[in-house]
């Protein structure tokens, strides 16, 4: 069944601003939606549906991403080496466990050995 609509949101307080519109002819379906990213770049979602090859899209951006200049990267330096000396722990005063060798038998190869000449 074709049909076709469209809409779109622009709402400059809370910074929400998106749509979308499509067109079908009742076998294919062609659209797209748009909507601004948090990092200011726009997001534009092109994209044809059909039976044959479903769902195929391609996606843009617009804009560059920008940042506020109290943004600071999560950049952790290595760990210093701490001021208080390390611990030193006696040995452990049992010994290694040592463990018996299997009472079953290996397994024998499924393949025989290759003989190379």
């Amino acid at each position: 069944m074709p049909f076709e609509f469209a809409w779109a949101v622009k709402d400059e307080p809370s910074y929400n601003d998106y749509s979308h519109q499509t067109k079908s002819d009742g076998k294919v379906e062609n659209g797209s939606y748009r909507v601004v990213l948090p990092d200011g770049r726009t997001q534009i979602v092109t994209y044809k549906a059909d039976d044959y090859t479903g769902y195929v899209a391609e996606v843009k951006y617009e804009g560059e991403a920008k940042y506020s200049s109290d943004y600071k990267p999560a950049y952790k330096p290595a760990y210093p080496k701490p001021a208080y000396p390390e611990p030193s722990y006696p040995k452990p005063a049992y010994p290694a466990p040592s463990y018996p060798a299997p009472a079953y038998p290996a397994p024998k190869p499924a393949y025989p050995k290759p003989a190379y000449p």
